[in-house]
């Protein structure tokens, strides 16, 4: 029944148990911090959780999918990285005296605009696309965690507008986890198909604890203008992929299904924080704006792409003509442990379908 309830809230799995821990943080901040096992779980746990993650994200990569779609997939992930890097320049030089532009963080810009959610991706390129646009989604996993965040704030820094760099070890202790799994992935399918079905229980308990570092007053802050971070996500880095796809003469459908921002963006700022201690300051608002961000993509994206395939009059068993459907299923049933049977039904999709056709048949990772 909890879990139920859950999933009927979009991005659930990861709002809730942030949530939940902000409130414990304010109103009983030594509760959980007792030692032992419990404090190691639920207060201390973000660097090992991160890290596990980032090792189930590097599973998926699949080197041997490479071919026509690592174009599409490159220049998703150069088009994602670019506009949020644009957006994120714009915030640093317009930033007020409190270090914020329009009420929202750089880190939390960079952070949210450059991830995308991959399983509203694949549900898309399967509805619409081809085999290589199925396949592009094995690049795209790099989005995941806080590397390409941590490239743009280095030249942000050589810049002057960041203060502190990254150090050469910071890099590599991100990039280790992620090549140990895509070294497993590529070599033993079952243990791929393992680590991608675990990754499903480490949002929520990585949420949990990221939560422990927030006091509700960043969620009042934050939550409005991470609304307005969803609303630029959607609109300029989903807009930007179509546009550019339309160019190439590729799906755009397919381009603008990358204006999301992912329910595991929310490690990045605390991870970053770890790595560099002046964004220790900024790092619990931008989390809570990051969250806000998952949440609102995940609620716009399926109208917006309804929207665009109803009168770009796309071809194809089209979303547009079951818009109403796809808004009833935003309000009932968004799940982050079950995010690709969501993403399949907001589209329109059998997912069982999709599975059987995936150009890389493996399950794909929740993100």
């Amino acid at each position: 029944m909890i879990k139920k309830n859950l999933e009927r809230i979009p991005g659930g799995m990861m709002v809730v148990p942030l949530l939940l821990a902000a409130v414990i943080n304010t109103f009983f901040p030594n509760l959980l911090r007792i030692g032992g096992f419990t404090q190691a779980l639920f207060v201390d746990s973000v660097p090992v959780l991160a890290a596990l993650y980032l090792l189930t994200a590097g599973a998926q990569l699949n080197v041997k999918s490479f071919g026509v779609s690592v174009a599409k997939g490159a220049t998703l992930l150069g088009i994602k990285w670019f506009v949020a890097g644009v957006f994120t320049f714009l915030a640093y030089f317009l930033a007020g005296p409190n270090g914020l532009w329009l009420g929202l963080a750089p880190l939390a810009i960079m952070a949210a605009m450059s991830n995308s959610n991959g399983i509203v991706y694949m549900a898309v390129a399967s509805q619409y696309g081809n085999k290589e646009d199925k396949a592009a989604y094995s690049v795209l996993v790099l989005n995941d965690g806080p590397l390409l965040t941590m490239v743009a704030l280095s030249i942000f820094g050589a810049m002057g507008f960041v203060e502190g760099m990254f150090s050469a070890t910071a890099f590599i202790t991100v990039l280790l986890p992620l090549v140990i799994g895509i070294i497993i992935g590529n070599t033993d399918m079952e243990l791929r198909d393992m680590l991608v079905k675990g990754s499903d229980i480490i949002i929520p308990f990585l949420s949990f604890a990221l939560g422990m570092g927030i006091n509700l007053t960043d969620v009042v802050k934050g939550g409005a203008s991470g609304i307005l971070l969803g609303v630029v996500t959607v609109v300029f880095t989903g807009g930007a992929a179509y546009l550019v796809f339309k160019a190439l003469g590729w799906n755009p459908i397919v381009g603008a299904a990358e204006g999301t921002t992912a329910g595991n963006a929310v490690m990045v700022p605390g991870v970053i924080a770890a790595a560099n201690a002046s964004f220790l300051s900024v790092a619990p608002l931008a989390t809570v704006q990051v969250a806000a961000s998952a949440v609102t993509t995940a609620i716009l994206i399926p109208i917006v792409l309804a929207l665009l395939v109803k009168y770009t009059k796309f071809e194809d068993k089209s979303i547009a003509s079951e818009d109403q459907e796809t808004v009833h299923q935003i309000n009932s049933a968004v799940s982050e442990s079950q995010e690709f049977a969501f993403a399949g039904k907001v589209a329109g999709i059998d997912v069982s379908k999709v599975k059987t056709e995936s150009y890389d048949t493996r399950p794909p990772l929740r993100k």
